[in-house]
């Protein structure tokens, strides 16, 4: 018999697959299911800090709007687990076909998730989403792969 535990990463990594999905699918009623409503988000755009599951879904909204299909993939997810606090972190790329025909691999950023249990759901409560940059040009580096 699994431990809560194991239950509960096991409930995350579908949480993420959600996630997944979500993108893949321009859903954003399902990705705001997601996050708490006090999400406070470090996402690649401006400003430094986005807070609310609105701000959220508008990064979203704003990165749906260059694409015609849009594909997200997870690599390397890694989770700890506690009784009502969870981290998790990984690689994530987007890519897919541009609104103007154009096929694109896209970049692998490394992203952070914060979960809380809330009412016995976990949701996201703080993302960061971050390009490593090369110090000597203060310019961020794109072309990584993990």
């Amino acid at each position: 018999m699994p431990t809560q535990r194991e239950v509960d990463e096991a409930t995350l990594r579908q949480h993420v697959d959600k996630i997944v999905e979500g993108i893949r699918a321009n859903d954003l009623e399902g990705l705001k299911q997601l996050y708490a409503t006090d999400v406070v988000s470090f996402d690649v755009e401006p400003p430094l800090q986005h807070e609310g599951i609105a701000a959220k879904l508008k990064n979203w909204t704003n990165a749906f709007t260059f694409f015609q299909a849009v594909t997200y993939e997870v690599r390397d997810l890694t989770l700890t687990v506690g009784d009502d606090v969870a981290f998790g972190h990984c690689f994530g790329r987007l890519s897919g076909t541009l609104k103007n025909g154009t096929a694109t691999s896209g970049m692998w950023v490394r992203a952070t998730f914060c979960f809380r249990k809330i009412d016995g759901n976990w949701l996201i409560v703080h993302d960061q989403v971050s390009v490593p940059f090369d110090i000597s040009s203060g310019k961020g580096v794109t072309d990584l792969e993990p």
